[in-house]
């Protein structure tokens, strides 16, 4: 199973390629938590080990947080895919691809204050922190099921 920093650097390659993209730490954050959230909804289980808290500024990945916090609000540097000892395509199957590719697509494009307002819109993040007040510290871990369930609402929504 892959881990977060693979999908982290999978991000990091499209944004490689799309020119006039920015990738900060907290969108990078957001894109892995919905990477994660499409793929148990649309592949019936999680893209990579790994857990997301609810954190004042949207879902955080611990350990996708210790690796990149000290970019703070600057952007993060693109790969080229070259530049990686093993490339995506050698990391994820066809169908995790197409997840991370249609999480790019859908969700790439937005800024990290915009993702992170949608997240706090959505129920997982609002269940796990419980009714705390906006900015409050929550380390609650959010609940893939909740995700599983919310997301796959969302979808039969939109069909």
């Amino acid at each position: 199973m892959a881990l977060v920093t693979d999908v982290a650097n999978y991000f990091r390659e499209q944004l490689y390629a799309s020119e006039g993209s920015s990738l900060t730490h907290l969108k990078l954050q957001k894109l892995t938590y919905y990477a994660q959230a499409w793929s148990l909804v649309l592949l019936g289980r999680p893209l990579f080990n790994g857990e997301f808290e609810a954190w004042a500024h949207g879902p955080v990945n611990r350990h996708l947080y210790a690796q990149y916090r000290d970019y703070g609000w600057q952007n993060i540097k693109p790969i080229k895919p070259e530049e990686q000892f093993i490339s995506s395509e050698d990391i994820f199957d066809e169908d995790e691809m197409n997840v991370l590719s249609q999480v790019w697509e859908i969700y790439g494009d937005y800024d990290a204050k915009y993702l992170e307002r949608l997240t706090h819109q959505e129920f997982p993040w609002i269940e796990a922190r419980d009714g705390l007040p906006d900015g409050a510290y929550c380390d609650t871990i959010i609940d893939q099921s909740t995700m599983k369930q919310f997301y796959t609402g969302l979808l039969e929504d939109a069909q």
